[in-house]
């Protein structure tokens, strides 16, 4: 997918039907954890930011999807939580056939969140 799309909305437009539908629901517990996140395009995929800095990216993929960036203090503070995810570099991959964590992702967004907070005050 080379597309440059000019909003989230576009994004997931091009998306196929069934991934339309998770991707709505990551985007939504992204949006209801960080409410205050800006919304765009960035690297051709969704983007969220808080205070100037990345909060979370998201892309759909043939057979999964991808949350990003998966910091070190994060893999190890949900690493009890991950299960099943697939955990690439800096990548949380999720299987586009399981049910969507909602929560688990509002509690990622969140504490992406605090550490882009806390390292503003460092």
């Amino acid at each position: 997918m080379s597309r440059d799309f000019k909003s989230v909305e576009d994004y997931l437009a091009a998306q196929p039907e069934e991934a339309q539908r998770v991707l709505e629901r990551v985007r939504s517990a992204i949006r209801k954890a960080v409410p205050r996140a800006e919304e765009s395009i960035s690297y051709k995929i969704p983007t969220y930011k808080v205070q100037g800095e990345r909060l979370l990216y998201f892309a759909g993929w043939k057979k999964h999807y991808s949350l990003y960036p998966a910091t070190k203090t994060m893999l190890e503070a949900f690493k009890s939580d991950l299960g099943s995810v697939e955990v690439v570099k800096s990548t949380l991959q999720f299987s586009l056939a399981e049910p969507v964590p909602v929560k688990l992702i509002e509690r990622i967004a969140k504490f992406r969140a605090n550490e882009i907070s806390e390292s503003k005050k460092g």
